[in-house]
């Protein structure tokens, strides 16, 4: 019997950790209002970097040090996924139960920025309209879940070839 680690078991434990961390931090962005930031939205992505290298880190331990590029990237996109499904629900449940009036604030907070930007009405018009086509909470779940698994998959590239240690013999 083979006694290999499971990517997929530290994948979802990482995943789920993950998705958590992006709840918690979402919520505080709601919850201030901040939403829109950009600044503050790049955590975002600070957040996914480390479930991914803590992910990453730990099936390597668990497999003897090793960790081939395809499991790190593996590991990354099915933790990214995960990530991705409970980040993106609780978006939607925020948005639809909790908190309905959060979309009209962010749009609001949009419209703000474009206007300091100096876009003319008619431009700022168009963005916002555009902006609101994505708001319905079905396309919010998938572009939730999809950009997640993307984010993931190009970081997973990035760490796993930093991460990847394979075996002597290839064979063992």
């Amino acid at each position: 019997m083979n006694d290999e680690t499971s990517t997929a078991r530290v994948a979802l434990k990482w995943g789920v950790i993950t998705g958590l961390a992006l709840i918690v931090y979402s919520t505080l962005l709601y919850t201030l209002g901040q939403m829109a930031n950009g600044m503050l939205t790049v955590i975002i992505y600070v957040i996914i970097i480390i479930g991914l290298v803590l992910g990453m880190r730990e099936y390597r331990t668990l497999n003897g040090g090793y960790l081939t590029f395809g499991e790190g990237v593996g590991l990354g996109a099915l933790l990214s996924a995960v990530a991705g499904l409970l980040s993106s629900a609780y978006t939607v449940l925020y948005s639809t139960v909790i908190d309905p009036g959060m979309q009209e604030r962010v749009t609001e907070q949009m419209r703000d920025q474009l206007e300091t930007q100096g876009m003319s009405d008619e431009q700022i018009e168009q963005a916002v309209s555009i902006a609101q086509t994505f708001q319905s909470p079905g396309l919010q779940f998938i572009i939730g879940i999809f950009g997640t698994i993307f984010i993931g998959v190009v970081f997973s590239l990035v760490i796993a070839a930093i991460l990847r240690q394979s075996k002597a013999n290839p064979f063992e």
